[in-house]
């Protein structure tokens, strides 16, 4: 085989990879990197609605306490 030979063949096999890097293996990774950014937002929004819910957790047990101070309260009065 002719070195010109062997170099049209390096061309071509060079040429078909970066083919398949720019329409296969770009496009799975981008496909990847968006659904890693979904699973990002969503994970911010499930902390999110978590943070709240720790917040009205703590906010009802305040609540319960003190109807609880007001019912001994009452129950002494009465």
């Amino acid at each position: 085989m002719e070195e010109n030979e062997k170099l049209d063949l390096i061309l071509s096999e060079i040429r078909g990879i970066k083919t398949h890097i720019e329409n296969v293996t770009d496009k799975n990774i981008q496909t990847i990197a968006e659904g890693h950014l979904d699973l990002s937002r969503k994970l911010e929004d499930a902390l999110k609605v978590e943070k709240e819910k720790e917040l009205l957790m703590i906010r009802v047990r305040m609540l319960e306490d003190e109807i609880r101070q007001i019912k001994e309260k009452l129950e002494k009065i009465a």
